[in-house]
């Protein structure tokens, strides 16, 4: 085991240092399990908007400003980065500004919209930001054909840092909730822990990663550079039909993907009636299904292939769909969270193998930071999507629910369009 991770690695590096870059995951991984997905969401609708039938397109609101930021800012930032050799400066000001933003999030009571979209925003600005420059460490630490194990890894380490959160959250509002507390005086503790765990755990990042990439010479115009090398990443990928089919199929897949992450909480608590402590505990279940999902499920793409496995989950996905909207005992919506689990794991892995398989090699790296803005879009649709539905039908999250499916069943029509075969042969045949 010690000389394949040796052989994955380029040389130089140290097998602390990628323990040390894969710990961000473990570090970052508490924010969106907390912050996004189990905790602080259903607070938003619940308690800081008192549950108003736009509550859900506020929080969804706040999320889309932090996104379309990280899409205009994120070559800008990379640029900068790699101009610089500043990667891990950045890295540390995201970090602070997402730790800070966390726990600025026990401020707000109950009334105080304004200042807790405002503090969402900036810390899931901070944390995106964040993840985009870990991930450009990647290729410094890892041999190229071994970038996948390596993510890997870090994806794998991810899960169970938003394991130890959750689970420290779900201890202290047990105790709380024990003591007649309720959810406006346990969330801003759990706000604490979550900053603070954060802060702790990406110290060996910043204590052991080194920045390889040196400073280079200086030159005006870098940002307009940033965003021409973007416009000549869109131009190369019209060249390659079935991968920029695909793309345009990952903005639609993922956009229902990006609301049921965004407002699971919020649909177990106002569809299902669940309570902080038993949304938590769904939540700690659903990450160990999607672990589950996305470590058993390669090995099922390699033997189907990737068209056909990604099919697979999107079918899963309107499965998932019909049962939440459906569900109304706790047993059927367990269900459907946990086919959301293991669709989840997979659909998110099987995407980014499949978008590697129809990139030809000398311009992976490119397409991959196209597939990043495609995910970034559709965190921005998805959610808003859900949120303008459920308003628009004055809180009806069942009905929201339902309308999120559409874009599960675009992204199965889109994925049946594409030729695997002439897209593999279109990467192989180009090598740039």
């Amino acid at each position: 085991m010690a000389s394949n991770r040796a052989g994955a690695l380029n040389p130089g590096v140290k097998r602390r240092e990628v323990w040390a870059w894969a710990m961000y995951d473990f570090a970052n991984s508490g924010y969106t399990t907390v912050v996004i997905t189990a905790v602080y969401n259903a607070f938003f609708v619940a308690a800081i908007a008192a549950n108003a039938a736009w509550a859900s397109f506020a929080w969804s609101a706040a999320l889309a400003v932090s996104y379309a930021a990280i899409m205009v800012t994120g070559p800008l930032l990379g640029a900068y980065a790699d101009r610089h050799g500043a990667k891990k400066r950045l890295l540390l000001l995201s970090t602070i500004g997402c730790v800070a933003g966390t726990a600025l999030l026990a401020w707000p009571s109950p009334g105080e919209v304004a200042l807790a979209m405002v503090l969402i925003a900036l810390s899931n600005f901070f944390f995106g930001t964040g993840e985009n420059l870990i991930a450009a460490f990647l290729p410094e630490l890892a041999r190229g054909r071994a970038m996948g194990r390596v993510s890997g890894w870090g994806w794998g380490v991810g899960y169970f840092g938003g394991l130890l959160v959750l689970a420290l959250a779900l201890a202290y509002v047990s105790q709380v909730q024990a003591a007649g507390g309720a959810a406006q005086d346990f969330v801003p503790g759990v706000m604490f822990l979550t900053a603070g765990l954060f802060a702790l755990c990406a110290l060996p990042t910043f204590l052991f990663l080194r920045e390889r990439a040196l400073p280079q010479a200086r030159a005006a115009g870098f940002a307009r550079d940033a965003f021409r090398r973007v416009a000549d990443s869109l131009a190369h990928v019209l060249r390659y039909r079935d991968l920029f089919r695909f793309l345009v199929c990952i903005v639609f897949y993922q956009a229902g993907i990006q609301a049921v992450i965004a407002l699971a909480a919020i649909y177990a608590q106002q569809a299902m009636q669940f309570d902080t402590k038993e949304t938590i505990q769904l939540i700690l279940v659903v990450n160990v299904t999607a672990a589950i999902g996305a470590l058993g499920f390669g090995y099922v793409q390699d033997r189907i292939g990737h068209k056909r496995a990604i099919g697979i989950t999107l079918l899963g996905w309107l499965l998932m769909v019909a049962l939440a909207y459906s569900a109304t005992e706790p047993g059927r919506f367990w269900l459907a969270a946990n086919v959301a689990g293991l669709c989840l794991g997979a659909s998110q892995s099987a995407g980014r193998a499949f978008v590697g398989y129809l990139s030809p090699a000398a311009r992976r790296a490119e397409f991959f930071g196209l597939w990043g803005l495609a995910v970034k879009l559709s965190s921005i649709l998805g959610p808003m999507t859900y949120g303008a539905a459920a308003w628009a039908s004055g809180g009806n999250h069942r009905l929201a629910m339902l309308f999120t499916g559409i874009y599960f069943l675009a992204g199965l029509v889109l994925l049946l369009g594409i030729d695997v075969q002439r897209g593999r042969r279109a990467a192989l045949r180009r090598a740039s």
